[in-house]
């Protein structure tokens, strides 16, 4: 049968507006069209957890004993009275405090991941299967710091188990599936995809989530997301939310993290990690510009531990590190993880940027022991009564600085072996004060140039105002480094 002209010449023109409206791969990559058979597959290697704390009267008594009354109110003696029978009988009563959260098995014999905050502090941690079958846990090992923990439970039949999944493959956009416990109601399914990766909000030292918009809410901590191939991409830790409820602002542990720390706690019962040995600070632009670095990367040494790892490697403070072991730094917070995911006692390659130029070192990776805590800084205590000999006034930085003396260490609690020049006063609008400097701080270089008297220090600030750029200074804060670039030729 021979096709009219007219109609083929329709057909075809309907075909190409068929092309340009649906993009080639449009149609195979749009949502799934259900969840129903996956979720019904997962589902039973979901959990829920129940923890039972014992918490003693007093404890739940604090509140009152901090109640104050006025003076002569008839309540006082009332008050008064109560407490006393509180703290002398009825504090001896403990009363038991329950919780709920979420976890998933990932091995038939029994063992479960969740959070280490949804356990922590149980006396008493009870696992819910899909079938409601109650059974007791153990606490295997437990990681604080990336808040995971795995237990172990004694089933009578092996358990439907599930598997860790590539998370360094999900991209933004692709769908996800969450299985949790959100408010008591178990075996719950919600569905979004991937809103963001390695997103970092300041809940730990590791913190490299997946963020999703699928709904979750409080018990889903410690449930598991799964990719569209039913494998476990993350595990649910964290909301952001003023009202306590899912804004879609959610955060996962990815499982390139997880599948790590948890084979080592179920192996070893703990976690080691690799420790560089350094403190680091972000690359700001100005910083960068200072460094002559062109465009803020990598992370900056600030400091570097006696005899550790980076300090016999020949690591030096302002040094850049731009990458390790053959990993781009792109930004600060991306070394502490990659440092701690390493091997302890592999020898790996590090890039700095030092003085204009890259840099490859060798470094063998330390173990952590402890994380050094942070140290309190203290607020300044007012001006210098008079100004110290050699005092020189630094008109482009707004701050004044005298050579170090033995009255200016002892005034200022500065060690022996810190060198440099101490700021003795700060002006309120000077591009000093803008970048926090303080009194008492000891400016040890400026310009990568070490600071032996005031005169050095008004010379490297001539001559970067002059030039129009930041000036790159390293400050000694109570034993502290760290490096602050002071901008020029910019409006306040």
């Amino acid at each position: 049968m021979k096709i009219p002209a007219r109609l083929l010449k329709w057909l075809c023109a309907g075909f190409f507006v068929f092309l340009f409206a649906f993009p080639q791969g449009a149609l195979a990559r749009s949502g799934p069209s259900g969840f129903a058979d996956l979720a019904e597959k997962l589902l039973p290697a979901v959990v829920n957890i129940s923890t039972t704390q014992t918490i003693s009267a007093r404890e739940g008594m604090e509140g009152f004993s901090e109640l104050q009354l006025p003076p002569g109110s008839p309540f006082e003696d009332f008050f008064k009275e109560f407490l006393q029978k509180q703290n002398g009988r009825e504090s001896q009563r403990k009363r038991k405090a329950t919780a709920l959260g979420s976890g998933f098995v990932i091995d038939p014999s029994g063992y479960i991941v969740t959070n280490y905050h949804v356990i922590n502090g149980a006396d008493e941690i009870t696992v819910i299967l899909q079938d409601d079958t109650n059974l007791s846990a153990t606490v295997v090992g437990s990681d604080k710091k990336t808040d995971l923990a795995l237990l172990k439970v004694t089933p009578k039949a092996p358990l439907t188990a599930v598997a860790f999944g590539d998370s360094d493959k999900i991209r933004v956009g692709d769908w996800i599936l969450a299985i949790g416990n959100p408010y008591g109601f178990g075996g719950s399914v919600t569905a979004g995809i991937i809103s963001a990766r390695s997103r970092n909000i300041n809940s730990g030292p590791y913190d490299e989530y997946l963020q999703t918009d699928a709904p979750i809410n409080r018990g889903n901590s410690g449930g598991p997301m799964f990719d569209m191939d039913g494998n476990v991409v993350g595990v649910n830790t964290a909301i952001i939310s003023p009202s306590g409820g899912s804004v879609g602002l959610a955060f996962a542990i990815p499982s390139s993290m997880a599948k790590n720390i948890v084979e080592q706690l179920k192996t070893k019962g703990h976690i080691r990690r690799g420790w560089l040995g350094v403190r680091i600070q972000t690359v700001t632009q100005d910083i960068a510009d200072g460094l002559n670095l062109g465009n803020p990367r990598g992370a900056l040494v600030s400091s570097v531990s006696e005899d550790g790892p980076a300090a016999k490697a020949g690591i030096q403070i302002g040094d850049v590190i731009l990458s390790f072991d053959g990993k781009e730094i792109a930004d600060m917070h991306r070394l502490p993880l990659i440092v701690a995911e390493t091997d302890v006692d592999k020898t790996v390659n590090v890039d700095v940027f030092r003085k204009g130029k890259t840099v490859t070192l060798k470094v063998k990776v330390g173990e952590l022991v402890s994380q050094e805590a942070d140290e309190e800084e203290d607020d300044d205590k007012g001006d210098v009564a008079a100004s110290p000999a050699g005092t020189e006034r630094v008109e482009e930085l707004g701050l004044s600085a005298a050579p170090l003396s033995s009255s200016l260490r002892t005034r200022f609690d500065i060690g022996k072996n810190v060198s440099g020049v101490v700021v003795t006063d700060v002006s309120g609008d000077g591009v000093a004060a803008d970048e926090g400097l303080r009194i008492g701080d000891v400016i040890s270089e400026a310009g990568q140039q070490e600071m032996k008297s005031p005169k050095d220090l008004a010379a490297q600030a001539k001559k970067a105002k002059k030039d129009g750029k930041p000036l790159l200074l390293l400050i000694n804060r109570k034993d502290d480094l760290l490096f602050v670039a002071v901008p020029f030729g910019k409006k306040k």
